[in-house]
């Protein structure tokens, strides 16, 4: 599966912090029962690469991606671990070469980084941190001048936001902490995760919704989600 066939596959990304490797599977069969494959496990705890090579060897049915890489060697050793997609905050030197074992999706933040990871060949990016960026107001400017860059907006964005980011055309999906709430994760509460999967496909596909209002589920605050610590506090 292409980069490009793999953004356009579920509407949104999951962007999982996972503390524990046990919780790493059961994690990603809610997820994917809840249909959404695609996964992003965050380099941001030493059970990241754990993770990564227990979902690819259990969870047939996930494509499992790296997120939070900064080097090509993070990329590699995802690679390894069996991670078939990588995710970057932004593209510095050393990502920008296109010769990584599988496809990066970079970070960008303003139409200059736009421009350049156009002009070095990537024509899918992450806006990062899409809310403090501008958002779907910066994605609907950029659209103009850039046409053909394609997007998956990341940081701050949450379940009531999906119809408005997924209806602009140079959007193919988005990328999200509130499925999988850090709380629901302690508890194991894997049917909660999957419910809320489940709701972010139907709210995709503007589909009504089995429970009535959207869930009380702030986004984690961290580094992929910059925005949801000031939303907490509103």
């Amino acid at each position: 599966m292409t980069l490009m066939e793999l953004l356009h596959s579920a509407p949104v990304i999951p962007v999982l912090v996972i503390e524990s490797p046990d919780d790493a599977v059961p994690l990603a069969k809610a997820l994917v029962d809840g249909g959404l494959p695609n996964l992003e496990i965050t380099l941001r705890t030493p059970a990241a690469l754990t993770a990564i090579e227990r979902i690819a060897r259990e969870v047939p049915d996930a494509q499992v991606g790296v997120g939070t890489v900064r080097s090509d060697a993070d990329i590699r050793a995802a690679w390894d671990a069996g991670a078939r997609f990588a995710v970057s905050p932004g593209l510095p030197p050393s990502l920008r070469a296109q010769e990584h074992p599988i496809p990066l999706l970079p970070g960008v933040m303003t139409p200059t980084e736009v421009m350049t990871a156009y002009e070095l060949g990537f024509h899918a990016m992450k806006l990062f941190p899409a809310k403090l960026a501008g958002g779907s107001d910066f994605l609907r400017a950029i659209a103009g001048p850039i046409p053909d860059a394609l997007f998956c907006p990341t940081g701050g964005i949450r379940e009531e936001d999906l119809p408005r980011y997924l209806g602009l055309p140079n959007v193919a999906c988005v990328g999200g902490t509130w499925m999988a709430p850090a709380d629901a994760v302690a508890r194991k509460d894997w049917g909660l995760i999957e419910t809320l999967a489940r709701r972010a496909v139907q709210i995709a596909h503007d589909e009504p919704t089995t429970t009535g209002q959207a869930a009380d589920v702030q986004p984690q605050a961290g580094e992929e989600d910059p925005g949801a610590a000031l939303e907490t506090l509103r």
